[in-house]
């Protein structure tokens, strides 16, 4: 299918080929029809991308704080090639999507195939949107006029904060097509409307619409109108629909309010705010959030639980529905607002519009009705890439499920480089499987696993999704006569380990292998040699400044990420087990106690290990730091000598005859070493890097201390 993107490097936009994703849970499937560009939103996307990076860092002080933060900690040339990665990602665009149901996924109702829908699906022949994010179109509503229908949301729920009243007089600042919009809406409620836009033929529209106007541009004085329009007594609420980095209409506003009145922002201005303006007359000013109650709430939105109507009685849903019904009704006219067409095929065009000064309002890209008749193809060829060596004869050969950020920063560029063939990348929405598999030369990008688990010129899949994923898709690979790379962790329970613990018992010629890569560091193999030659217990301190992760984050719930413990601690289980060099007998988790400030407790924790030779790991996990300091510390104490490694820059040595120190200039955690070891010992025949018993006595461990701390 074509999509629609744009590079976040230099704001070029261009229609990419990518796989058609499937319908998943609580998702529907939604075959495009039209799409409406939303021209605040996607033009504030071209020109940030087109902006050179001191502009982009302007804009975004708080990233910029971040990177210096990375810098200082992890070192110039991690940083640089972390922000370099993030503006190589494209940006798919668009959110105000109509179509029709082509599949559902499980658990959804209310919704049919051969439905007619609105959703804040991209510009893109085919969108998987989340069911509450969707509505029927009411019919005899056209989908052009459909289109409208989320932004007219953004809108309504601005009046609805704002709170109208029959009669009530009421400003809206820009008259764009949310502004417009909202002038037909207010006026619906039986309010009296004040346009303010410096442009003539907005201003008309919206005097069509049944509004008073004025135009500052003309020299129309604002304040005076204003004072005129609501009879000397001061407006009963503003709301600003409008884009600019001026600080004038939220002053404006405020002069022209009654005491009392309601400001409420829709659009972007500037917020330097004057007391006095607010003060005098106890002025209410609020901001909208996007299209209404729900808005980015994971339980909504991509779970699929609604609010009881009782409680919340106005949705982003309900809200789409609440537009659609008025444009059902004729009370919502939004004809006059299209101003331009292009096919989908010319949707580089339709961007270039918005920064060409041309004037625009509802620019429609429409999608060739010939795509209803073709099957949903979920793989796509890609084109080879120049000056890349190609893998030699009888090379492993590579599917990979997952496209994310540590796929394609550190997992794509190892096997890339330990010489595997790269066949086929797997993501949910395709476009990064495109994006990351040309870049890397794969064969062919999927948004399906399963044309990595038949293909059977694919002998090696390497696992890097979301973490709920990972059992099954181990499970279902190795029953496919796969070898398997899965980033950790292997699995969220005791449950599904001893399912894959059965299912490898059986296997001892397939690789299974976690991600474990701290051990195979270049300075914890020097550790290492060193500690072996020790006939003595340890004593191992390992210190992990891991940040703050938002409660809400996906990693964080225990279904869907199996919380830190789990997640991401078990690579310091493993580096524990691999120094002390024995199985692990004993481990108990201890929490920060409890704290009204504090939501999440278990990724500030205490680990404890025991092994069997005696010696002895702390690991202390802890998201309560800053992110300055530096992220990683090992400390390794045994017969009168200690070893210190700091953050795989520096590592340092007393007591240790011949050796005090090993530097280096970049991070090294072993990505590169753990998946060279295992091509290898696919291609040679040779024991796997990591033995099998350890990685799943890791996992056991890192899954009990978790349940611990439940």
């Amino acid at each position: 299918m074509k999509q629609l993107l744009q590079s976040l490097k230099d704001g070029a936009t261009h229609l990419e080929e990518v796989p058609i994703p499937r319908a998943a849970n609580g998702q529907l499937l939604i075959r495009t029809d039209t799409t409406l560009v939303s021209a605040g939103t996607e033009r504030m996307l071209v020109k940030f991308g087109k902006s050179n990076w001191i502009s982009k860092a302007r804009q975004q002080p708080d990233k910029v704080k971040m990177v210096l933060d990375k810098a200082r900690s992890d070192g110039i040339a991690a940083t640089y090639d972390a922000v370099k990665s993030k503006l190589d990602q494209p940006l798919a665009l668009g959110y105000c999507n109509v179509g029709r149901v082509a599949e559902i996924g499980h658990e959804v109702d209310g919704f049919a195939p051969g439905d007619r829908v609105v959703s804040n699906g991209k510009h893109a022949e085919y969108v998987n949107v989340p069911k509450n994010l969707c509505a029927k179109i009411p019919d005899g509503v056209p989908a052009e006029e459909a289109s409208f229908t989320v932004l007219g949301a953004i809108g309504l729920q601005g009046i609805r904060l704002a709170n109208p009243t029959l009669g009530e007089c009421v400003v809206v600042t820009g008259l764009g097509v949310i502004g417009l919009m909202a002038v037909q809406m207010l006026r619906a409620q039986g309010c009296r409307v004040l346009g303010i836009d410096f442009d003539e033929e907005r201003l008309t529209l919206a005097r069509q619409f049944g509004a008073e106007t004025v135009n500052p541009g003309a020299g129309d004085d604002v304040l005076c109108s204003a004072a005129a329009f609501s009879r000397g007594n001061g407006v009963d609420a503003v709301i600003i629909t409008a884009a600019t980095d001026s600080d004038e209409p939220m002053h404006q506003a405020a002069q022209m309010s009654r005491k009392r009145g309601r400001i409420v922002l829709v659009g972007v201005v500037g917020l330097n705010l004057m007391r006095d303006d607010f003060y005098e007359k106890e002025l209410t000013f609020q901001v909208s959030c996007s299209y209404g109650p729900g808005r980015y709430d994971p339980e909504y939105e991509d779970s699929g639980q609604d609010y009881p109507i009782g409680f919340v009685r106005w949705t982003e849903q309900r809200n789409f529905e609440a537009v659609l019904d008025l444009m059902a009704s004729g009370a919502l006219d939004v004809k006059p607002l299209i101003t331009h067409r292009f096919d989908v095929e010319r949707g580089a065009d339709a961007m270039s519009l918005l920064t060409s000064g041309e004037p625009s309002l509802g620019i429609l890209l429409d999608y060739p009705q010939a795509q209803a008749d073709k099957a949903p193809i979920r793989k796509v060829r890609l084109d080879a890439v120049e000056g890349r060596t190609a893998p030699a004869l009888g090379a492993v050969s590579v599917g990979f499920l997952g496209a994310g950020n540590y796929a394609s920063r550190a997992l794509m560029p190892a096997f890339a480089a330990s010489g595997a063939k790269l066949h086929t990348v797997v993501s949910s929405g395709g476009v990064s499987a495109v994006h990351f598999g040309k870049k890397f030369a794969f064969e062919q990008a999927a948004s399906d696993a399963i044309e990595v688990y038949d293909d059977p010129a694919i002998d090696t899949v390497v696992i890097a999704t979301r973490h709920n994923a990972h059992a099954q898709q181990v499970i279902t690979s190795l029953r496919a006569g796969k070898h398997v790379f899965c980033e950790k962790p292997l699995c969220l329970n005791h449950a599904e380990l001893i399912e894959i613990q059965q299912e490898i018992a059986g296997r001892p010629e397939q690789r299974l292998l976690v991600g474990f890569n701290r051990r195979f560091a270049p300075q914890v193999i020097k550790m290492k040699a060193l500690l072996d030659g020790v006939n003595q217990p340890k004593h191992i301190l390992i210190t992990v400044n891991a940040g703050e992760i938002p409660p809400d984050h996906w990693t964080q719930d225990r279904d869907v990420g199996g919380r830190r413990i789990v997640g991401e601690a078990c690579h310091f289980i493993d580096l524990a087990r691999h120094l002390a060099g024995h199985p692990i007998i004993g481990h108990g988790a201890t929490m920060l106690g409890r704290h009204p400030a504090i939501a999440i407790r278990d990724d500030k924790v205490r680990l404890t290990l025991e092994f069997a030779d005696g010696s002895l790991a702390t690991i202390l996990y802890l998201a309560n730091g800053h992110k300055a300091f530096p992220k990683e510390r090992v400390e390794v104490f045994v017969a009168g000598r200690v070893l210190l490694l700091d953050n795989f820059l520096k590592l340092r040595a007393w007591g240790w005859p011949g050796f005090t120190k090993m530097n280096q200039l970049k991070q090294d955690k072993g990505a590169d070493a753990i998946v060279a070891r295992f091509i290898r010992s696919i291609r040679e025949g040779t024991a796997q890097p990591i033995p099998k018993e350890e990685i799943i006595e890791v996992s056991r461990v890192a899954i009990d201390l978790a349940e611990e701390c439940c």
